[in-house]
C-alpha cells in the first residue's frame, strides 16, 4: 500500500485512530475505526436478515463461515474483543472491511451472492482480520492465537483462512486510493447518509453496499 498521503487524508486517518503508536496501543480507548466498522457490519446484518425473512427459498446461503446459530456475543462486542486481544494495527480493520466486501462480491458455488448475517459475520471478521494482519503488519500472532480470540478451533481457523483466500482469489493488495475510500465510508457512518451515497463512495465495490 502506498505510504504518501496528503494533509487531509492524514487528518482522516488520525480521526479514525489509524495514526498512533502501535508499539504501545491504548487499552482504554477504542479507535473510532473499531466502533464504526462494527456499526456498518451491524447495519448490513440487519438489512440482510430482514430481506432473508421475506424469502421462501434460502438455499445456497450456507457457507463454511456460517454457524448453526448466532453467537451470544454481538458483533459490536466481538469487534472490540478482537481489537483488544489481537493487538494488530487499526489499519488492519480497514483492510478487513475491504476484504469482506471483496468476499461478498464473489458468487458461491450455487452462483448466489453471499450475504452478511449474524450467522457468518463473526467468522468472516476474524478470518479477514487474520489475513489483513499477516499482509500489513510487521508482527502478527499465529492462527492458534486468533482461533482462541475468535472462539473457533485452530483447525477451523486454518480452514477458514484457506477458504477465504481462495474465495477472494488471493487479491489482498489495497492501493492507497482504495484504502482512503473505505476510510471515508467508515467516517460517513457518523452522519445520516443515504445508502446510495455510500455506494458511490465505494465505487466498484458494489456487492454488499446494497446492504448498508
Amino acid at each position: 500500500m502506498e505510504t504518501s498521503i496528503n494533509s487531509t487524508t492524514s487528518s482522516l486517518f488520525q480521526w479514525l485512530g489509524l495514526i498512533e503508536d502501535y508499539d504501545q496501543p491504548s487499552t482504554s480507548t477504542l479507535p473510532r475505526v473499531i466502533t464504526l466498522l462494527a456499526l456498518i457490519l451491524g447495519k448490513m446484518i440487519q438489512k440482510n436478515e430482514k430481506s432473508l425473512h421475506t424469502r421462501h427459498n434460502k438455499e445456497g446461503e450456507i457457507t463454511m463461515f456460517h454457524g448453526s446459530r448466532a453467537p451470544s456475543m454481538n458483533i459490536h462486542r466481538y469487534t472490540e474483543r478482537v481489537y483488544r486481544y489481537a493487538r494488530c494495527s487499526p489499519a488492519c480493520f480497514v483492510a478487513a472491511f475491504a476484504y469482506i466486501l471483496r468476499y461478498l462480491e464473489t458468487p458461491v458455488a450455487t452462483s448466489m451472492t453471499p450475504r452478511l448475517t449474524s450467522l457468518n459475520v463473526h467468522r468472516l471478521l476474524i478470518t479477514s482480520l487474520l489475513v489483513a494482519a499477516k499482509f500489513l503488519d510487521r508482527k502478527c500472532y499465529n492462527n492458534a492465537y486468533y482461533a482462541k480470540i475468535g472462539g473457533v478451533s485452530t483447525e477451523e481457523m486454518n480452514r477458514l483462512e484457506r477458504t477465504f483466500l481462495f474465495d477472494v482469489d488471493f487479491r489482498l493488495n489495497i492501493t492507497a486510493e482504495m484504502f482512503e475510500r473505505h476510510c471515508l465510508v467508515l467516517q460517513r457512518e457518523t452522519v445520516t447518509c443515504e445508502p446510495r451515497k455510500l455506494r458511490t463512495v465505494l465505487g466498484e465495490v458494489t456487492c454488499s453496499c446494497q446492504a448498508i
